[in-house]
Order: C-alpha cells, then structure tokens, then sequence
C-alpha cells in the first residue's frame, strides 16, 4: 500500500512538470561555425580533456541519484573507446596534461561551462521553436556563433595546442519505480513520463578567442556507457561528423 502511495504521489509531482526537465525534441544535432577550417598546411593540434561523465539512476520521482561504480564503470569504458577512436579524427591529439590545485579546479569549471552552453545550443538553436531573439537574424543568415570567451587560452596544455575539445557524457538510468510510474500514467490518463536520461556534448573549441568551431549535442543519446560496446556507440555518436582535416594536412602525415 505505501508502494502504491508513493508512486501515486510521484506521480502528481510529475504532472506538475516538476519531477523531470521537459527537454524539448531538438530538431538538429550538430552545427559549425560558418567559414571554419582546419589549416591547409599541416595537422591541428587537438587538446582532448578527459572527458566529463556522470551517471546515476532516475528516481521515481525523477530525482538524479548518482551512482559511484556506474560513473566508474562508463569512465574506463568511455576512454578506452577514446583511445581506440582517435586516429579516426585526422590530427594530432595532444592528451591533457596532469592537474592539479588551480588547474584541476579551471578544468571542470571549463567542463560545466561547456555542458551549459551546449545544453543553449540544443534548447534555443537546434530546436527553431526556442530560438533566442538576439540569435534570430544569425539563424536567418545560417550562421552558428557561440563561445566559451577568451580565457579558455589558461587552459592547462593550451599552449601545445589549437583547439581544445570536451566531451561532457550524462546518464540517468530510470529505476523499478519510474517504471512503473511511466506505465502507470500511460494507463491512467494517458500521460507521458519520461524515463531515463542520455545526454551527451562534444565540441571543438578555438583556444585563441574561446569560440565554438563545431559542436554534436543531443539528449538522447545511444549506447549504455556502462558496458564496453555501448561506451564504443556513444564515443562513435560523439563524434559523428567531427570536421576532417583537409587534403593538404593529410599529405604531412
């Protein structure tokens, strides 16, 4: 009986919009920067951050619940598939150095900034219902323009590189309860409760003004990160269509 209690009570909460985020259905995936290109004279040199990566189970109520060895499990599995993917991108991949202190703390300030923004791109660029006022004659004119600002040149290992790309993963694995809740609304008043989270970002940064040269972000994301073989599927859609390099740098290889 409390069961039932419970998930009734989840299940009024949700109705109100509050249990879950209302992702709105992006309608595009992926955006470049208009004019952008690697140079023609040689290989870009990549700054490849470990990437940021949570996971964790959806409550009944649709609260996050952070799950330690998930979160592990995808981190091994996700930079294996990494390593594995790299000589796919065309250039060279300058690995992030060790931080500590200061720096380690300016990494994953650069990480969350870089999750917000690509979160933007998908609520109020990809899907044209949302687009922002001050963006609406770039998108008449095709363009893509957003950035992370300048500081992104103090990064630890910028100075090795041209570009910096982050890769920010984020799982919510619906539990028995939101479940059942799901079921239990469509049944009852034939309303939709989503279950379950798979976002994921990937974005190419230029480290001399901060802006984003090419981003793929989506909120439904394939893959469980938590094996080997769905950790290879995300890290392919990650990177679906990441811009090559051109035939002039191929030729220096």
């Amino acid at each position: 009986m409390k069961i039932v209690v419970r998930l009734l009570a989840a299940f009024a909460l949700a109705a109100t919009g509050l249990a879950t985020p209302n992702f709105a259905s992006a309608q595009e995936k992926t955006a470049i920067r208009d004019g952008f290109e690697f140079p023609q004279d040689r290989r870009a040199r990549v700054l490849l951050f470990r990437p940021s990566i949570k996971v964790g189970a959806q409550s009944t109520g649709g609260m996050f619940e952070p799950r330690a060895e998930w979160t592990e499990a995808a981190r091994v599995n996700i930079e294996a598939a990494l390593d594995s993917y790299q000589v796919n991108l065309g250039h060279v991949v300058v690995e992030q150095p060790e931080t500590f202190g200061y720096d380690a703390q300016l990494v994953r300030e650069y990480q969350a900034l870089f999750g917000a923004v690509a979160r933007s791109v998908i609520d109020y660029q990809f899907f044209i219902g949302n687009r922002l006022e001050t963006k609406k004659q770039d998108n008449r004119e095709d363009k893509f323009r957003w950035s992370l600002g300048p500081g992104v040149a103090d990064l630890p290992g910028a100075e090795n590189a041209d570009y910096v790309l982050f890769i920010n993963t984020e799982d919510h694995y619906g539990s028995t309860g939101r479940k059942i809740l799901q079921v239990l609304a469509a049944a009852s008043v034939g309303y939709g409760v989503k279950s379950g989270l798979h976002a994921g970002y990937a974005g190419l940064i230029d480290l001399k003004t901060g802006d984003v040269l090419w981003i793929n972000a989506d909120y439904a994301m394939g893959g469980d990160v938590r094996e080997a073989e769905g950790a290879e599927k995300r890290v392919r859609q990650l990177l679906e269509e990441f811009p090559l390099a051109s035939e002039g740098a191929e030729a220096q290889r």
